[in-house]
């Protein structure tokens, strides 16, 4: 055999060194794309099993809650013979003979199954004094004696009322806006379009205004307050620093219920607050601060004083002294030093200290139910009442949508204003 050449030796290394220079662009990308796809895979499959109990245990049962603002199909299932009567019924005036005799059938077929309570509740919630009248006609259709039930039910006034039917033809479809709109303080009227209810019947948007106040008034106290504080702790050598952490975070060692109890008695007439204020001369006499406003904020102010002053701190103790030091020495006096070197950059804890402040105290519940007043309860409170005591889940559904609303268009708002990769927590 006879001996290679080097050159012909090297031939094959240096078409294959051609080849992969002349290699085509769009394969490398496309290897590259897959290569990261992969990546991507591995790491969702690694946070699978989080994201499955997240959805699980957080995101379906607040979906399902939320649908029943809009699904209710309570009235529907009880009434189907009357939800085809009034299937073409324009909504004007009174319906016909056959939606009467239809209802009345419906009525009759829901005492027999031992359901005419939970439709009477149901009308009741849209329709304010219509689980009496349910129950007395589903009495009187009992004992009709053959008497013919349209008799009957045009006997009752209540049947024959202008606002009776459209609530009724309303509740015979399954989505609704009712709840939404009765959250609202609004109702459909006769005529198909939407209206504010009377003003006696209104109490939402004021709960609503309400909570929003309290939650901004302490949003606002704990910033006057955490602000120097943080920058205090900031300030001192790592050890004392260190020490006032630990008093910051003591609250914390204990729960929330003990925290508002304690204020209980803190707030009391002859409670110590009121001795303190008396002996500084701010009072002159003793204040009515437990089931009050002023009480309530207070308390939150408290509870919700480490959540708005480590954000701020954690933003603090990055900042270099050195940054004032050189604004000095170019000649800035210290307003206009902290103005445009020092507060620009805690801006983004500042503003994520009040955000979260201002969120959690919008859920508040066990604080404004021990120390608030009856004209202190937050929207919180009207959920839990929906829940636990009036079992009027859509009720409850329906205004904790708008409350979730809410806070989503103030996140976006901070998040607009400020920016997410700005936001600095702890």
């Amino acid at each position: 055999m006879s001996a290679l050449l080097p050159s012909e030796l090297d031939r094959p290394a240096l078409a294959r060194g051609r080849s992969a220079a002349d290699a085509d662009p769009r394969s490398v990308s496309a290897a590259l794309r897959r290569a990261e796809f992969g990546d991507r895979l591995r790491t969702l499959a690694l946070a699978a099993p989080l994201l499955l109990l997240l959805a699980l245990s957080f995101g379906i049962p607040i979906v399902l809650l939320l649908s029943r603002a809009v699904y209710d199909p309570t009235i529907a299932d009880a009434l189907p013979r009357t939800s085809v009567a009034l299937a073409d019924w324009n909504g004007q005036g009174l319906p016909g003979d056959a939606a009467f005799i239809a209802l009345a059938a419906d009525l009759s077929e829901n005492q027999a199954k031992g359901a005419a309570y939970e439709l009477a509740k149901a009308l009741n919630a849209r329709l304010p004094g219509a689980r009496s009248q349910v129950l007395k006609t589903v009495r009187q259709l009992e004992a009709a004696g053959g008497k013919p039930p349209l008799d009957i039910m045009k006997a009752v006034p209540f049947w024959s009322a202008p606002g009776t039917w459209p609530v009724i033809a309303n509740g015979t479809h399954a989505i609704t806006s009712f709840y939404l709109l009765s959250a609202l303080d609004l109702r459909w009227n006769a005529d198909g379009g939407i209206e504010r209810v009377p003003p006696e019947q209104a109490i939402f948007l004021q709960v609503f205004l309400r909570t929003f106040f309290v939650a901004a008034a302490v949003t606002l106290a704990t910033l006057l307050l955490g602000f120097p504080l943080a920058y205090l702790i900031s300030s001192v050598p790592k050890g004392l620093a260190a020490i006032l952490i630990v008093a910051v975070l003591l609250p914390f060692w204990t729960s929330i219920l003990v925290r508002t109890a304690a204020w209980t008695v803190l707030l009391q007439k002859f409670g110590l607050v009121n001795d303190l204020l008396l002996w500084l001369g701010i009072a002159s006499e003793r204040l009515d601060l437990m089931y009050s406003r002023i009480g309530l904020i207070i308390a939150m102010t408290h509870i919700q004083l480490p959540f708005t002053l480590l954000p701020i701190y954690s933003v603090m103790r990055t900042i270099a002294p050195s940054q004032m030091k050189a604004a000095y020495s170019l000649g800035a006096k210290p307003f206009t030093a902290f103005r445009r070197v020092y507060l620009p950059q805690v801006f983004p804890g500042v503003m994520a200290g009040c955000l979260l402040t201002f969120i959690l105290c919008l859920g508040y519940y066990i604080t404004p139910a021990l120390i608030g007043g009856a004209s202190d309860q937050l929207i919180s409170n009207f959920i839990a009442n929906y829940v636990n005591v009036e079992l009027n889940w859509e009720m409850a559904a329906a205004l904790s949508f708008i409350l979730l609303v809410f806070t989503l268009a103030l996140f976006g708002i901070f998040a607009r204003i400020l920016g997410l990769d700005r936001l600095k927590m702890v």
